[in-house]
Protein backbone atom coordinates (compact mmCIF):
# COMPACT_ATOMS: atom_id res chain seq x y z
CA UNK A 1 0.00 0.00 0.00
CA UNK A 2 2.86 2.12 0.53
CA UNK A 3 4.85 1.08 -1.97
CA UNK A 4 1.66 1.98 -4.30
CA UNK A 5 1.07 5.46 -2.42
CA UNK A 6 5.06 6.79 -3.17
CA UNK A 7 4.94 5.30 -6.52
CA UNK A 8 1.76 7.38 -7.07
CA UNK A 9 3.61 10.79 -6.12
CA UNK A 10 6.16 10.03 -7.79
CA UNK A 11 4.49 9.60 -11.34
CA UNK A 12 2.31 12.55 -10.71
CA UNK A 13 5.89 14.71 -9.30
CA UNK A 14 6.77 13.64 -12.90
CA UNK A 15 4.46 14.64 -14.70
CA UNK A 16 3.85 18.00 -12.78
CA UNK A 17 7.95 18.73 -13.89
CA UNK A 18 7.50 18.17 -17.47
CA UNK A 19 4.56 20.89 -17.44
CA UNK A 20 6.32 23.02 -14.97
CA UNK A 21 9.85 22.59 -17.04
CA UNK A 22 7.63 23.41 -20.53
CA UNK A 23 6.05 26.09 -18.46
CA UNK A 24 9.53 28.15 -17.67
CA UNK A 25 10.79 27.48 -21.04
CA UNK A 26 8.00 29.41 -22.48
CA UNK A 27 8.39 32.32 -20.18
CA UNK A 28 11.61 32.53 -19.89
CA UNK A 29 10.86 33.18 -24.19
CA UNK A 30 8.39 35.35 -22.92
CA UNK A 31 5.50 33.46 -24.63
CA UNK A 32 2.00 33.69 -23.60
CA UNK A 33 1.69 30.16 -23.84
CA UNK A 34 3.69 29.77 -20.84
CA UNK A 35 0.44 29.93 -18.45
CA UNK A 36 -1.73 26.98 -20.42
CA UNK A 37 1.23 24.36 -19.35
CA UNK A 38 1.59 26.41 -15.98
CA UNK A 39 -1.81 25.56 -15.02
CA UNK A 40 -1.76 21.87 -16.14
CA UNK A 41 1.36 21.98 -13.24
CA UNK A 42 -0.54 23.87 -10.93
CA UNK A 43 -3.72 21.08 -10.76
CA UNK A 44 -0.78 18.20 -10.64
CA UNK A 45 1.65 19.86 -7.92
CA UNK A 46 -2.13 20.83 -5.47
CA UNK A 47 -2.48 17.06 -5.13
CA UNK A 48 1.27 15.74 -4.56
CA UNK A 49 1.78 18.63 -2.09
CA UNK A 50 -1.78 17.97 0.19
CA UNK A 51 -0.50 14.58 0.29
CA UNK A 52 2.89 15.72 1.80
CA UNK A 53 0.98 18.55 4.04
CA UNK A 54 2.80 21.22 2.40
CA UNK A 55 -0.52 23.16 3.40
CA UNK A 56 0.79 26.64 2.47
CA UNK A 57 2.03 25.70 -1.14
CA UNK A 58 -1.42 24.28 -1.78
CA UNK A 59 -2.68 28.07 -1.33
CA UNK A 60 0.71 29.00 -3.41
CA UNK A 61 -0.72 27.01 -6.06
CA UNK A 62 -4.20 28.15 -6.11
CA UNK A 63 -2.96 31.54 -6.39
CA UNK A 64 -0.69 30.87 -8.98
CA UNK A 65 -3.85 29.13 -10.48
CA UNK A 66 -5.95 32.59 -10.76
CA UNK A 67 -3.05 34.61 -11.35
CA UNK A 68 -2.12 32.36 -14.36
CA UNK A 69 -5.70 32.61 -15.68
CA UNK A 70 -5.08 37.01 -15.17
CA UNK A 71 -1.80 36.64 -16.46
CA UNK A 72 -2.63 34.77 -19.72
CA UNK A 73 -5.64 37.64 -20.73
CA UNK A 74 -3.08 40.33 -19.32
CA UNK A 75 -0.50 39.58 -21.19
CA UNK A 76 -2.34 39.29 -23.96
CA UNK A 77 -4.78 42.32 -24.31
CA UNK A 78 -2.93 44.71 -21.38
CA UNK A 79 -4.99 47.63 -20.89
CA UNK A 80 -4.67 48.88 -24.47
CA UNK A 81 -5.89 45.54 -25.93
CA UNK A 82 -2.42 45.48 -27.35
CA UNK A 83 0.34 42.76 -26.11
CA UNK A 84 1.93 44.10 -22.76
CA UNK A 85 6.18 44.91 -23.39
CA UNK A 86 8.60 43.50 -20.49
CA UNK A 87 9.36 46.64 -18.11
CA UNK A 88 10.83 47.14 -15.06
CA UNK A 89 9.49 47.81 -11.80
CA UNK A 90 8.44 51.55 -10.44
CA UNK A 91 8.74 52.81 -6.81
CA UNK A 92 4.56 52.11 -6.15
CA UNK A 93 4.84 48.31 -7.58
CA UNK A 94 7.97 47.71 -5.63
CA UNK A 95 6.11 48.68 -2.43
CA UNK A 96 3.42 46.78 -3.49
CA UNK A 97 5.54 43.68 -4.24
CA UNK A 98 7.69 43.52 -1.03
CA UNK A 99 4.38 44.54 0.74
CA UNK A 100 2.91 40.92 -0.65
CA UNK A 101 5.80 39.01 0.73
CA UNK A 102 5.73 40.85 3.99
CA UNK A 103 1.78 40.39 4.89
CA UNK A 104 1.84 36.74 2.58
CA UNK A 105 4.23 35.49 5.42
CA UNK A 106 2.92 36.87 8.36
CA UNK A 107 -0.46 35.14 7.42
CA UNK A 108 0.97 31.97 6.00
CA UNK A 109 3.01 31.82 9.42
CA UNK A 110 0.49 32.52 11.54
CA UNK A 111 -2.16 29.84 9.99
CA UNK A 112 0.29 26.88 9.41
CA UNK A 113 1.64 27.26 12.98
CA UNK A 114 -1.88 27.62 14.53
CA UNK A 115 -4.45 25.78 12.05
CA UNK A 116 -2.40 23.18 10.70
CA UNK A 117 0.11 20.08 11.36
CA UNK A 118 2.91 21.52 9.40
CA UNK A 119 6.28 20.74 11.11
CA UNK A 120 8.51 23.56 8.26
CA UNK A 121 5.49 26.66 8.82
CA UNK A 122 8.33 29.27 8.44
CA UNK A 123 9.88 27.79 6.15
CA UNK A 124 7.03 26.92 4.21
CA UNK A 125 5.90 30.25 4.74
CA UNK A 126 8.99 32.36 3.25
CA UNK A 127 8.86 30.19 0.14
CA UNK A 128 5.23 30.93 -0.72
CA UNK A 129 5.56 34.42 -0.03
CA UNK A 130 8.37 35.66 -2.14
CA UNK A 131 6.39 32.81 -4.78
CA UNK A 132 3.32 35.09 -4.53
CA UNK A 133 5.46 38.27 -5.32
CA UNK A 134 7.30 37.01 -8.02
CA UNK A 135 3.72 35.53 -9.51
CA UNK A 136 2.34 38.73 -9.13
CA UNK A 137 4.92 40.50 -11.06
CA UNK A 138 5.16 37.98 -13.35
CA UNK A 139 1.43 38.59 -14.55
CA UNK A 140 2.45 42.12 -14.63
CA UNK A 141 5.42 41.03 -16.72
CA UNK A 142 7.83 42.71 -14.81
CA UNK A 143 11.42 41.51 -15.04
CA UNK A 144 11.76 41.32 -11.23
CA UNK A 145 9.67 38.36 -11.45
CA UNK A 146 12.38 36.29 -11.89
CA UNK A 147 14.31 38.24 -9.11
CA UNK A 148 11.57 36.93 -6.66
CA UNK A 149 10.95 33.59 -7.63
CA UNK A 150 14.61 32.40 -7.11
CA UNK A 151 14.45 33.19 -4.16
CA UNK A 152 11.82 31.08 -3.55
CA UNK A 153 13.00 28.63 -5.37
CA UNK A 154 16.75 28.25 -3.55
CA UNK A 155 14.92 28.36 -0.62
CA UNK A 156 12.69 25.27 -1.33
CA UNK A 157 15.03 23.09 -2.85
CA UNK A 158 16.02 22.02 1.09
CA UNK A 159 12.59 22.42 1.69
CA UNK A 160 11.86 19.81 -0.72
CA UNK A 161 14.57 17.63 -0.10
CA UNK A 162 13.20 17.37 3.84
CA UNK A 163 9.72 16.06 2.27
CA UNK A 164 11.29 13.80 0.42
CA UNK A 165 9.67 15.08 -2.93
CA UNK A 166 13.14 14.48 -4.71
CA UNK A 167 11.95 15.56 -8.31
CA UNK A 168 10.30 18.63 -7.34
CA UNK A 169 13.19 19.49 -5.59
CA UNK A 170 15.89 18.72 -8.74
CA UNK A 171 12.83 20.67 -10.17
CA UNK A 172 13.94 23.55 -8.18
CA UNK A 173 17.14 23.55 -9.23
CA UNK A 174 16.45 23.74 -13.07
CA UNK A 175 13.80 26.47 -11.94
CA UNK A 176 16.14 28.32 -10.46
CA UNK A 177 18.69 28.10 -12.90
CA UNK A 178 16.07 29.19 -15.95
CA UNK A 179 15.36 31.44 -13.44
CA UNK A 180 18.81 33.40 -13.97
CA UNK A 181 18.48 32.53 -17.51
CA UNK A 182 14.87 34.49 -18.10
CA UNK A 183 16.62 37.49 -16.54
CA UNK A 184 18.52 37.95 -18.63
CA UNK A 185 16.74 36.68 -21.87
CA UNK A 186 14.22 39.01 -20.55
CA UNK A 187 16.48 42.26 -19.84
CA UNK A 188 17.62 41.79 -23.55
CA UNK A 189 14.53 41.49 -25.02
CA UNK A 190 13.35 44.53 -23.24
CA UNK A 191 16.89 46.28 -24.20
CA UNK A 192 15.30 45.49 -27.94
CA UNK A 193 11.83 46.19 -27.66
CA UNK A 194 12.84 50.09 -26.17
CA UNK A 195 15.18 50.44 -29.26
CA UNK A 196 12.25 50.00 -31.52
CA UNK A 197 9.75 52.40 -29.78
CA UNK A 198 12.61 54.75 -29.95
CA UNK A 199 13.52 53.73 -33.63
CA UNK A 200 9.84 54.46 -34.30
CA UNK A 201 9.83 57.53 -32.21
Amino acid sequence: MIEEFLSELTWLQAFGTIFGIVQVVLARQNSVHTYLFGIASILISMWVLYQSALYADILLNMYYLVMSVYGWVYWKFGKQKAEVPISTVNKNEFLKANGIVLGCFALMSYWLFYHTDSDVPIWDAVVVAFAWAGMWLMAKRKIENWVYLNISNIISIPLLMYKELYIYAGMSVFLFIMGTSGYLKWRKLMSKENQTVYAAA
